[in-house]
């Protein structure tokens, strides 16, 4: 049976102005860093482009009042969780929103829990605002990653501590946090009257048994005292539309952010991102379900290979995101060390751990978001070198 979507067709990128795949010089380079897809976007998401495209005038971009529907019918029917329109701030990417959230919620000098390892754009956002990371380590046991809760509470309980910035799905260690997890993450912040930023942009991205939870539909408490940043920009492959939603239900909160906003000069997007994004969360479901499917065959597939042929390096279990994190200590060797190497004789172009933050010194990041074709060519590269080893 011909399967409706093709996730298999190798779709060439270089030159094609992509940051992923023109980053890299030299000629045969096979980029597995950064966090986009090489597959095509949902097909509604094309066509909705293309008629755009067909007007032929590319003015400044109203957002109409289905946009705000789009994504309040989308995260109430598949997340159980009712946001109201009046508290979506829409901007041009979750990475500028988490920034201007810290400049609206501290001042320089306060400090940010991050639990680490972490996406390393959350180092930068704190930096430029003049705050200090508190990192929170994950527990790292069994090839897996817990919370360390005794010390979240001591980071927490720090007067200067202000807001901990909740990734959910994690990256890069591909955990989806449960519940109860998250719950205990929202007592303790709720005790020490620190503010929860909540990235859940991976939010679409979970396998069988694991279900995202949206930290701020838990309980009315952690709603006004939290902000979710959220974007169709992973699940549907669409970074460089440049759209993301910041949801705050409470109105002050909401007014201080959105003067952030306007400081930051992030406050218009693209009439594309528009577009997609109100294709992606009316017709893009089946799509998405397709793509998950497939993500997860290639996390599969990529598991079977390092037992095979590397099993001495732990893949750790991906509950969410398309990102494998890899434990690398059996090469002795700092992940940015080895990234230079895997670069140098294998032209395997891989994200070092070294740029999450404390803790990630011992791993790489693998974009697993690609045909399997090419997959497995990137899996055969790494394993040439570390089987040398």
């Amino acid at each position: 049976m011909e399967k409706k979507f093709d996730f298999d067709t190798i779709i060439p990128r270089r030159g094609t102005n992509s940051y992923k795949w023109d980053t890299p010089k030299e000629e045969g380079v096979l980029p597995m860093w950064v966090a986009d897809m090489d597959f095509r976007t949902a097909p509604a998401i094309i066509q909705a482009v293309q008629e755009r495209v067909a007007h032929g005038i590319f003015g400044y971009t109203k957002v109409p009042e289905a946009y705000y529907q789009a994504v309040t019918d989308w995260f109430a029917q598949k997340h159980g969780w009712q946001i109201q329109a009046d508290w979506i701030i829409y901007t041009s990417g979750v990475v500028p929103a988490i920034s201007a959230i810290i400049k609206a919620m501290t001042q320089p000098g306060d400090k940010v829990v991050v639990q680490t390892p972490a996406y390393n754009c959350f180092f930068s956002s704190i930096r430029n605002n003049g705050c200090e990371l508190a990192a929170n380590r994950l527990r790292y046991e069994n090839t897996t990653y817990s919370i360390d809760f005794e010390d979240l509470e001591a980071k927490a309980a720090d007067p200067k501590a202000k807001i901990l910035i909740l990734c959910n799905p994690h990256n890069p260690a591909g955990r989806v946090w449960t519940r109860e997890e998250l719950l205990r993450i929202g007592q303790i912040c709720l005790k020490h009257n620190v503010f929860v930023l909540a990235d859940e942009i991976h939010c679409e991205l979970t396998y069988p048994g694991h279900d995202y939870t949206p930290f701020a539909s838990l309980s009315e408490e952690f709603l006004v005292h939290s902000v979710t940043c959220n974007s169709p920009s992973k699940a549907f492959n669409i970074a460089g539309m440049q759209i993301a939603n910041i949801v705050a239900a409470d109105p002050d909160i909401r007014q201080r952010i959105d003067k952030a906003i306007n400081i930051n000069e992030v406050c218009d997007v693209n009439p594309f991102g528009v577009e997609a994004l109100m294709a992606a969360y009316r017709q893009g479901g089946e799509w998405l379900e397709a793509l998950k499917e497939y993500l997860f065959g290639n996390y599969l597939f990529s598991k079977d290979f390092f037992a095979k042929h590397l099993p001495s390096y732990p893949v750790l279990p991906l509950e969410g995101t398309y990102l494998l994190w890899v434990d690398i200590r059996t090469t002795r060797l700092r992940s940015d060390i080895l990234a230079k190497k895997l670069l140098e004789e294998a032209k395997l172009m891989v994200s070092p751990g070294t740029i999450y933050g404390p803790g990630g010194e011992d791993f790489i990041r693998l974009n697993l978001a690609c045909p399997r074709q090419r997959l497995q060519e990137g899996l055969e590269r790494l394993a040439s070198v570390l089987e040398s080893r």
